[in-house]
């Protein structure tokens, strides 16, 4: 059977060629990975660096075709969208090829032989080694940068680890131009036959999951799909670790001395937050905390919102579901619409919606995420309602406040709600567009992702490794990076922290 592609813009389906893969065919692929992570296992950070920056290269060589490819089959602008987002892909392979040559994320420890208050203590190194072949699953929203060729492939990838994507239905033509450029620089390289797979399919992706030779899966996608995989997982003889990003409601708070002080860029800056995309992003603020007063603000969602041409949605069942969610908001939240959507006259597209609701009235019927261009405007009269507000509120991968210097002090009791409510506490800014760098942590509590993990940003590698001891161990059966004399990364020795003297 062979797999079809719908162009978001027209609704128009196409044959894509591309057969499902069968069940033999993906036994396989992760026979092939298992073989490719006992090469893999044993190459030096320095190879692996090098095979990074070539699968890059070969990223940004094939640009004018991925992302044509991605536009036609999501609906979303090829400038600056998604060429921005190949870029982010390639900056992700090269970050993670610094930070592998770094070594610091191996988290080396030495204790040798000597006396304890125990009495005599045997000699025990430790460091992270690479997990096994992981499986990956893309995002609908991001064809690049969370798919084929995102952060969890380029992570599993940099701890010495191959992968099996699991092409998404939404975008399967991008995810086999993904896979193409990356299998074929990376054989160029001289990685081994199945460093990177993709099987296509519901049923072969269930079938990777439930594959004893795969060690870890890495998904981004909806709550509900994220359970079914973990039913799988449970199901297994041996149960594997599951990263799953999943919902997120994101909720954003305006004081009213930021009102006064910056009314109208609050307003452009929020409208932009909640639209960019179609509201396709995991970090949309889907809720904002409004004084009663800001009509500044309001009447500029609800002027702008009502002017906005409808954008394409990524697939039929997103544009489904987002009419579903906000009726629901409506009926059972008791939200007020304040903007009607719309839809266009082709394809799956759908213009912003704009609800309200009083704080002191807000329940969790009311904050349910709607994937998609639609805000709730919750009104305030004080803090307290906003702190009482946060209960009703499901835990996010991001909250957002802005206020004035002089309010920090007297914010501190929300400050502290929302801390323990998020992964990321966003100030005076927006919590659209996700930084790759050492210290972005893009996670949070249930139902935002199942793990205390990043997905985004140098410690996402720490998902697909493994903490393993040697003790007492003869110095040739011991990696480079704990012997005596190896001084090339960051190690604790006898307790102390030591940084590196030699680049290797």
């Amino acid at each position: 059977m062979t797999i079809t592609t719908t162009d978001p813009a027209s609704g128009i389906t196409t044959d894509t060629g591309i057969e499902e893969t069968t069940d033999d065919q993906v036994a396989r692929i992760t026979a092939a990975a298992a073989a490719a992570f006992e090469h893999l296992r044993g190459t030096s950070r320095v190879w692996r660096a090098g095979l990074l920056r070539a699968l890059a290269d070969g990223l940004e060589a094939d640009r004018t075709s991925l992302v044509a490819t991605a536009a036609a089959e999501t609906g979303l602008a090829a400038t600056p969208r998604l060429d921005g987002e190949l870029t982010r892909s390639a900056f992700q392979l090269r970050l993670f090829a610094e930070a592998i040559e770094e070594g610091g994320y191996l988290e080396a420890v030495i204790d040798h032989a000597g006396d304890t208050p125990m009495g005599p203590g045997p000699d025990i190194r430790r460091m992270l080694v690479p997990i096994g072949p992981v499986a990956v699953f893309g995002a609908s929203n991001f064809p690049f940068a969370f798919s084929v060729a995102g952060g969890d492939t380029a992570s599993a990838l940099a701890a010495g680890n191959p992968v099996v994507a699991k092409a998404h239905s939404s975008h399967p033509l991008t995810s086999k131009a993904s896979f193409d450029s990356l299998n074929g620089a990376g054989a160029a390289y001289g990685a081994p036959a199945g460093t990177i797979g993709i099987v296509y399919g519901q049923r072969a992706g269930a079938r990777v999951v439930a594959d004893p030779l795969i060690a870890a899966v890495g998904f981004t996608g909806s709550l509900g799909t994220g359970r079914i995989l973990l039913d799988i997982i449970g199901e297994r003889e041996r149960p594997i670790p599951f990263y799953g990003e999943l919902s997120s409601l994101n909720p954003l708070i305006v004081t009213s001395a930021a009102l006064a002080a910056r009314g109208a860029a609050i307003a452009d800056g929020l409208f932009a937050s909640f639209t960019g995309s179609a509201g396709q992003l995991c970090t949309k603020p889907g809720i904002a905390f409004l004084p009663r007063a800001a009509t500044e603000i309001l009447d500029a969602m609800v002027t702008r919102a009502s002017a906005a041409a409808p954008q394409p949605l990524l697939n039929e069942r997103i544009h489904q579901a987002f009419g579903e969610i906000r009726e629901r908001l409506i009926e059972e939240g008791r939200a007020e619409s304040l903007v009607a959507p719309h839809s266009g006259d082709d394809g799956f597209s759908m213009s912003p919606a704009v609800l309200a609701v009083d704080a002191a009235d807000l329940t969790e019927a009311v904050t349910e995420e709607a994937f998609g261009p639609l805000l709730v405007i919750a009104r305030y009269d004080d803090l307290d309602e906003v702190k009482a507000a946060l209960k009703a509120i499901p835990h996010s991968l991001t909250a957002t406040i802005h206020a004035e210097e002089h309010e920090w002090e007297a914010l501190g009791p929300v400050l502290s709600e929302l801390e323990d409510m998020v992964g990321r506490l966003v100030f005076n800014g927006y919590p659209t567009g996700v930084r790759v760098s050492w210290g972005q942590h893009h996670g949070g509590p249930w139902p935002a992702t199942n793990t205390l993990h990043t997905s985004v940003g140098v410690t996402a590698i720490r998902r697909f490794l493994r903490p393993l001891a040697w003790q007492g161990a003869p110095e040739t059966r011991l990696p480079e990076e704990l012997r005596d004399d190896f001084t090339g990364i960051p190690r604790r020795v006898d307790g102390v922290l030591r940084l590196a003297t030699l680049l290797k």
